[in-house]
């Protein structure tokens, strides 16, 4: 439907708007931003927080890149959302102790609740809230990150990590259980919290073409001073000691460097066959996410 025969938006007050709804008449909302020229359409949404929302279906333009030349890695993690190679750590802001607690109650109401009572329906509009409330200081944190970080670099180097494959479900089958369980769950909950994917995604959108992704092998047992593998490098989630040159500098904002330098996938010299060197012992994979969940 075309603006102006079917619907029309207006700003009332410095801020308040108006837009138009077919058979609903004029329909006040909160004037957040200026509406962009061009726009052919809309969309009115709930979300879980009970909350209406209004979007106006336009495209921005891309950021243009500063031309410095400059390029920079990012490490995701948990213990920090995003380490980048210039030794920056940032975090995704979450609920706080208060908002966790209170979040804590309402999920202890809802499990005592009976199934298709008006009791479960308040309880859940009530905890829809505060994870509303996480979700968009999530999203305000990517679109903030991504906009700094398009601006800042021309060129942007990110794992490629496989989020869905690194989130599932670890419980395994009846002849078949998993171990670990909960570890694993509460490790997915931390990941997903994190924003993994809608960093890398609003930095494609905002970057086209300046977005690259590097293999994730061995970027958090890799030395980004000499080059030395060994995962021994790694004496804690944070801390990271190169056991040839003595390299010292926090894990994450080493591994930040090796994606920024893009390593092959494969190392030089004879290989074990389960994947790992032989002069530095059998690594398989990174231990970051088994060592954090400790953390959780």
């Amino acid at each position: 439907m075309g603006r102006g025969s079917q619907w029309d938006v207006r700003r009332v007050s410095r801020k308040m708007g108006q837009v138009w709804v077919p058979k609903a008449g004029w329909v006040r909302f909160r004037w957040s931003r200026a509406v962009p020229a061009g726009v052919k359409s809309y969309r009115v949404t709930m979300d879980r927080g009970a909350r209406w929302h209004v979007a106006f279906a336009a495209i921005p333009p891309p950021i243009p890149a500063p031309g410095n030349g400059q390029a920079v890695g990012i490490d995701r993690g948990v213990a920090v959302s995003a380490a980048l190679a210039t030794g920056e750590l940032l975090h995704v802001p979450g609920l706080n102790a208060q908002e966790k607690g209170r979040l804590r109650r309402l999920e202890r109401k809802l499990a005592g609740a009976r199934r298709g009572s008006r009791r479960r329906k308040r309880v859940k509009l009530a905890l829809g809230r505060p994870r509303a409330r996480e979700r968009d200081r999530r999203k305000d944190w990517a679109e903030k990150t991504s906009t700094y970080i398009a601006r800042r670099f021309d060129l942007i180097r990110v794992e490629d990590l496989q989020i869905m494959n690194m989130t599932r479900s670890a419980k395994g089958t009846v002849q078949n259980p998993g171990r670990r369980v909960r570890q694993k769950a509460g490790l997915n909950c931390g990941i997903l919290r994190s924003g993994w994917g809608l960093l890398v995604r609003r930095l494609q959108e905002k970057a086209p073409g300046r977005v690259e992704k590097v293999s994730a092998a061995f970027t958090s047992q890799r030395c980004s001073a000499c080059g030395h593998v060994d995962a021994r490098s790694r004496e804690s989630q944070a801390r990271f000691v190169c056991t040839a040159c003595g390299y010292a500098c926090h894990a994450d904002v080493n591994a930040a460097k090796n994606i920024a330098a893009g390593h092959p996938t494969h190392l030089p010299g004879p290989l074990h066959a389960r994947g790992g060197c032989r002069d530095t012992g059998p690594v398989n994979r990174e231990p970051q996410l088994l060592a954090s969940f400790t953390g959780l």
